[in-house]
């Protein structure tokens, strides 16, 4: 005997009806940052990626809500389980993934790092007013000629008595020249040793210069960061960070909130293509009732639906202590790759009109070739699940 089934009706961004999945303080953290979107970003990011600005103030608003190191404990941050965090980046990535980029690095990358390697001082110091969004901290880590090999960096650190001595230069940093403070990698004299340091801005040989004429991540600020023989107290050094694992452990964070936002990205240009496609009336009907866009329609509420729940099931195997660095490159992999392919139909079948930022479609299409590659490229995430497949390391 079948149980009574009441029907529900289906709502086409969240055809799985994965809201169910979520607790009450889940839906309502979701839903404050959706709304804060639809207020503070959706009305001036066109205007921000076409102008090439993020506006420093959008750092404290963040801060107010409680987004800046949300998923970390202690120091004004918000202790959030990584599930919410997910939903948190999903809801700003469906804005712009600048903003995302803003809060990642921020909360993932120069908070995680301090929150995890640094000493009890360095974490009240910095964390109450980076947590409040005063303070923007950046990351510093990829160069020039180290971006998927970063073992590779020729950025140095030497003693001088108790004093360390940091040469080199840094490539492709958000938020480099508008942070307060930047968490910068090196290489020591000792064999395979790779220290963190914090930085403060105005440091005598610390500078930072914005990279321009960018196409993609335009509402994001990246920088290069010059050191030149820039001389830090013994107190600066993160003490327990000594090899790569000490930046990669921070990517790792990093890159699962990428598979949140990716699965925003991609739900907000189906939308806007779907919206679109209700309107558009060619040959006397709407061009949703052709079979060749109701085809396109329906594979990107696939990948769309798809990718969210990847998303959220990576979140409980966060959240219960299981996650492992290869399952987030798996989501990164396959969830960036969706949102491209959801991104570049809807652009289709937007026409004309989706080459324009009157639609956020090429916006979020342009901004996921750099989301693609950055935090590891397709390729190199894709070698990291082969390797966990077969055994095999193919890196070298």
């Amino acid at each position: 005997m079948s149980a009574h089934v009441t029907t529900e009706a289906i709502r086409p961004s969240d055809f799985l009806g994965l809201d169910h999945l979520l607790d009450d303080e889940e839906r309502l953290i979701r839903d404050t940052v959706r709304a804060f979107v639809a207020d503070q970003v959706l009305p001036y990011v066109g205007d921000w990626f076409e102008q090439a600005q993020l506006p420093r103030e959008l750092a404290r608003e963040l801060g107010k809500l409680g987004l800046l190191g949300m998923h970390l404990r202690g120091y004004g941050c918000a202790g959030a389980s990584a599930t919410a965090y997910g939903l948190a980046c999903m809801e700003l990535e469906a804005g712009d993934s600048g903003v995302r980029s803003l809060v990642s690095v921020q909360g993932s990358l120069a908070m995680y790092a301090i929150h995890r390697f640094g000493t009890e001082e360095q974490k009240q110091q910095w964390l109450p007013a980076m947590a409040a969004g005063e303070c923007v901290g950046c990351f510093g880590l990829t160069e020039p000629d180290a971006g998927s090999d970063p073992a590779s960096m020729r950025t140095r650190a030497r003693r001088d008595g108790s004093d360390w001595i940091l040469h080199g230069q840094k490539m492709w940093i958000t938020n480099g020249s508008v942070a307060d403070v930047a968490i910068v990698w090196a290489r020591t004299d000792r064999e395979h040793e790779i220290r963190g340091f914090i930085v403060p801005q105005g440091t005598k040989g610390f500078t930072a210069q914005d990279i321009h004429r960018k196409l993609s991540l335009r509402a994001s600020v990246t920088s290069e960061l010059l050191l030149d023989d820039v001389r830090l107290p013994a107190g600066a050094e993160l003490p327990t960070a000594s090899s790569l694992h000490g930046p990669l452990s921070c990517l790792n964070e990093a890159r699962y909130g990428i598979v949140w936002g990716a699965a925003g990205a991609a739900r907000a240009c189906f939308e806007a293509a779907l919206e679109y496609s209700l309107g558009r009336v060619q040959f006397g009907r709407p061009i949703a009732g052709f079979q060749i866009q109701q085809r396109k329609l329906a594979a990107m509420a696939l990948d769309v639906n798809r990718s969210a729940l990847l998303a959220l099931h990576l979140g409980r195997m966060k959240d219960a202590g299981r996650l492992r660095p290869e399952h987030v490159s798996m989501g990164k992999l396959g969830n960036v790759d969706a949102a491209l392919e959801v991104a570049r139909t809807a652009r289709q079948i937007l026409g004309a009109n989706g080459v324009t930022l009157e639609y956020p479609v090429i916006r979020h299409m342009n901004n996921l070739e750099s989301v693609v590659t950055y935090e590891g490229t397709a390729d190199v995430h894709a070698l990291v699940v082969a390797n966990a497949l077969t055994g095999i390391q193919a890196f070298r």
